[in-house]
């Protein structure tokens, strides 16, 4: 499939045509397929001199200039998908890889014996702030909306309870019953302090394994190490999910870094475990201002720990698969995506607000030095501040390995599509690790220089991930395991 296929469009901008009826829309049209057709890549000024880093020669020089628009353009990157929706595939693609590779192994350096490793799919929930309409589970046998809230009318006059039946794409789910009841200041408070809650629970449940070992914390790192990836979901009333993979290995060493646990244990006594820590933690958070008063926050009372089963069809089981591809999906979703298009919603518009009203009663408070200070910079988050994915060091391999491994792939076939013979590519490639390149670029920009330009890398973006999510989906018997979770990532 050409770069050039992608364009068999019906564009009625006049910037379009332009673009595609000139001279160096060929030229423009790889340069945009080099970003992944980005929505808003970073535009570029300036060259890259190419040295031999024995003899110090000059070898040749890439100016921007030489470019159709003048400038370099490279992918935004952003993970989110209601900013980037190319970047963001990109992004869960490699998310599903990293995960699968940390469950089910015998890829991206991460051996098969991981499979046989204790893994408990984790997940952790808010604590209520206040009821709000929610919906029926598609498939589900339809239920009233909140059916088990307490009868009658609030302090403001308005019912407590909802006995409609909600769709999932039903504007209503997620607002709250009675926005002056609600706890926006709680949420918004409990979102600021969820990364530390996290780390807390990590070293708690570390601490919880060696106890139930009848040992020490150190000395049970010589035995147990608890390894996990997690990511944020948030949920349609604003508030973060934690889920997780928690999986144990052995202590590792250089020639073994995934090695197999030192002691037997089963994955529901990893289970138990799991959520043992999530009753024990829990924070002080320091009040706003003079007048606000501390809180306790803890983890909310839905959490659920599931051993992963490898092979499995009993119901309420989960497979690596279905938890790699769950969890890459919601890697890339964003405070905003949990709104329905074209409706404004009044709650997370009244969680934005409070965030940035406690930041300013923070910072006429004590200033700068109040733990609330940067609150008002988080407010498009909704106050959460954390990595919405993040690993242990030895889950599995890294993002970063990953996209040096598309670099490399993409750099050899480009060799390999210009010089046409294997023989020259491998000394071509040998010649690239002996050189050094100095680069002079500066930023002028991002995002594409027309509409008709953005149209047309959005359209060709389109049809890209239609054609890769096709070629997923294509049965192979071989992998027929990785294949059916890519699926489900793309569902």
């Amino acid at each position: 499939m050409s770069d050039t296929d992608l364009y068999a469009l019906d564009v009625d901008d006049p910037t379009a045509l332009k673009r595609m009826l000139s001279d160096g829309f060929e030229d423009w049209s790889k340069q945009a397929a080099s970003t992944g057709f980005c929505s808003r890549p970073v535009r570029l000024f300036g060259q890259a001199s190419t040295f031999d880093r024995r003899s110090g020669q000059h070898l040749h020089t890439f100016d921007s200039r030489d470019l159709p628009d003048s400038v370099l353009y490279i992918r935004c990157g952003n993970r989110r998908s209601s900013r980037c929706p190319s970047c963001s595939h990109e992004y869960q693609g490699d998310m599903w890889h990293l995960l699968s590779a940390g469950v089910s192994g015998g890829d991206k350096g991460v051996p098969e014996s991981v499979s046989t490793h204790p893994l408990v799919f984790l997940t952790l929930t808010a604590p209520s702030f206040g009821t709000v309409h929610s919906s029926t589970r598609p498939g589900a046998q339809p239920r009233p909306c909140t059916v088990n809230s307490a009868p009658g009318q609030c302090g403001h006059g308005r019912p407590r309870r909802c006995t409609e039946h909600h769709d999932v794409d039903d504007a209503r789910v997620g607002q709250a019953l009675c926005r002056d009841c609600y706890d926006y200041e709680g949420q918004t408070i409990w979102q600021w302090h969820c990364p530390e809650l996290w780390r807390r629970y990590t070293i708690r449940l570390r601490r919880l394994v060696a106890a139930h070992l009848g040992m020490s914390e150190k000395a049970s790192r010589d035995l147990l190490r608890v390894q996990f990836a997690k990511v944020g979901e948030y949920q349609k009333r604003g508030a973060i999910h934690l889920h997780a993979l928690v999986r144990l290995d052995g202590a590792p060493t250089d020639e073994e870094p995934f090695p197999s646990p030192a002691v037997d244990v089963p994955a529901s006594w990893l289970a138990e475990r799991c959520l043992e820590a999530a009753r024990d933690v829990e924070i002080d958070a320091a009040p706003v201002d003079a007048y606000d008063s501390a809180r306790v926050l803890r983890f909310g009372r839905q959490v659920d720990a599931r051993p992963v089963q490898r092979h499995t069809h009993e119901d309420g089981d989960v497979s690596p698969e279905m938890v790699a591809a769950y969890l890459a999906k919601y890697a890339t979703k964003s405070a905003g995506d949990v709104a329905t298009e074209g409706t404004p919603n009044r709650h997370l518009k009244q969680l934005r607000e409070t965030c940035l009203e406690l930041c300013g009663r923070a910072l006429l408070d004590e200033g700068f030095s109040s733990p609330y200070a940067l609150l008002g910079k988080w407010a498009d988050a909704l106050g959460f501040r954390g990595h919405f994915a993040s690993k242990s060091r030895q889950f599995s391999t890294t993002l970063g390995t990953l996209r040096d491994a598309r670099r490399k792939y993409h750099r050899d076939r480009e060799q390999l599509e210009t010089r046409g013979d294997l023989a020259t590519v491998d000394d071509s490639l040998d010649a690239v690790e002996h050189t050094v390149v100095i680069n002079e670029f500066r930023f002028v920009g991002q995002g594409w220089l027309t509409p008709g330009d953005a149209e047309l890398a959005r359209s060709a973006a389109d049809a890209a991930r239609e054609w890769k999510d096709a070629r997923r989906a294509a049965p192979r018997p071989h992998e027929k395991g990785k294949n059916h979770g890519e699926a489900l990532l793309h569902r």
